[in-house]
């Protein structure tokens, strides 16, 4: 349910709510959130909450100015693990400075401008995810070990898949929150489970997906265990991933466009080496990649399989799926750069290569994606140069800091 805003004031004041929480994304794709007692709601509304940009990863290009979060109202949701007696509600925020500027670091504003680009010329895209994560035994002082939670293997059943009852406690807090999952099991390897969206808009799905990581991860705690979405915990098994899937329809239609779709494929195709940066954004993204069917070769394919994208034949009513991603990213950039480079392929109505076929690979670690990423006159002229700036030096002292060790 969407409300407005005065329409929470409301809420909470029949639903005992004590604290609001005001939640952000930091340029890595990490949430972040302030606690204001319910009373402080409508000053947020009007005026926002001052945040210290300094400390916050990604933020740089702030250059010591102050920002504030403004609650973005539709995406008001109670906290169902939080206590019902003095409830908690969340909303997602946008950050802008003190004269009402938007923050060129505010990731979602990011997206919402891609978005609304994209309306203009025509068309409109939906996003879908599927997301995997590991289960880890902790110690007696509840730190987490890399001892996985089970040993079952895909779509195993209890005993042996020792998560079901953790799932289902996930899937049905998403539930209490709005969110509905379309289906969740074990997956392949050791402790490691998979739950899966429906397709949305591009904003909605990332903010689903950013709630599902919050509310896994305070789940797995309850339950005694400790989740999570590296790309690669283990380096026997197969890694954490995060499937993408990309619809695109003209603005006032309904039925999916084989060709279109194609066009779109072929435009992410030539670009994904740019932006691998965003989709894979750790040192860890990129053991992942090429083992256990993860792709790293460019290519695609109607069939199941190894290959970087999979498209479907006209019968389905879905688009294309990208195969590389990890829930390590941010997904307003991963997202917002997706549509852009989808929107390319359609604008030069751009072929795809022959099927199963491809010699191009994706950066084999995060040192040559840097590299890809700052020769990108793709990327310069979606991003803001702060922005790119300050991605680029993120993951350069992650590469550096690891060539140390």
């Amino acid at each position: 349910m969407i409300y407005s805003e005065e329409e929470i004031l409301q809420y909470i004041e029949e639903n005992d709510v004590k604290f609001v929480k005001l939640t952000f994304c930091d340029g890595n794709g990490g949430m972040k959130n302030i606690s204001i007692p319910a009373p402080g709601l409508e000053q947020a509304f009007a005026k926002g909450i001052r945040i210290t940009a300094k400390k916050i990863p990604g933020f740089g290009p702030a250059n010591g100015r102050d920002l504030f979060l403004f609650p973005d109202a539709q995406t008001m949701t109670p906290l169902p693990w939080r206590p019902q007696d003095g409830r908690v509600i969340r909303m997602f925020c946008y950050i802008r400075y003190a004269d009402g500027t938007p923050f060129e670091g505010d990731s979602r504003y990011f997206l919402k401008k891609v978005m609304k680009k994209a309306v203009a010329e025509g068309y409109r895209f939906r996003f879908g995810t599927s997301c995997e994560f590991m289960l880890f035994l902790t110690d007696a002082d509840g730190c987490p070990t890399l001892t996985p939670h089970d040993h079952a293997g895909y779509c195993d059943t209890a005993p042996e898949d020792r998560g079901e009852n953790l799932r289902r406690d996930v899937c049905l807090t998403l539930e209490q929150m709005g969110i509905q999952p379309v289906s969740s099991r074990h997956e392949s390897a050791d402790g490691q489970h998979e739950i899966d969206f429906a397709a949305a808009s591009a904003l909605k799905a990332a903010d689903v997906f950013l709630s599902f990581k919050s509310a896994v991860k305070s789940i797995a705690h309850v339950h005694g265990v400790h989740a999570s979405f590296e790309p690669k915990p283990l380096p026997q098994e197969s890694g954490n991933g995060m499937h993408i899937t990309l619809t695109v329809y003209r603005k006032d239609e309904d039925h999916v466009d084989p060709a279109l779709q194609q066009q779109a494929a072929a435009g992410i195709m030539r670009r994904i080496r740019e932006f691998a940066l965003f989709t894979n954004s750790t040192v860890n993204s990129y053991e992942r990649l090429g083992e256990f069917a993860i792709p790293r070769t460019i290519t695609w394919s109607l069939r199941e399989g190894a290959q970087l994208f999979r498209l479907y034949d006209e019968s389905d009513e879905e688009g294309l799926t990208l195969r590389a991603a990890d829930c390590a990213c941010n997904p307003y950039y991963v997202f917002g750069l997706m549509i852009c480079a989808a929107m390319e392929g359609i604008a030069d109505a751009l072929p795809l290569p022959p099927e199963d076929t491809g010699e191009t690979e994706l950066p084999h670690d995060l040192g040559e994606a840097a590299k890809c990423a700052e020769k990108s006159a793709f990327l310069q002229q979606h991003l803001q140069p702060a922005v790119l700036q300050e991605v680029l030096e993120d993951r350069r002292a992650q590469w550096k800091a690891h060539r140390q060790v």
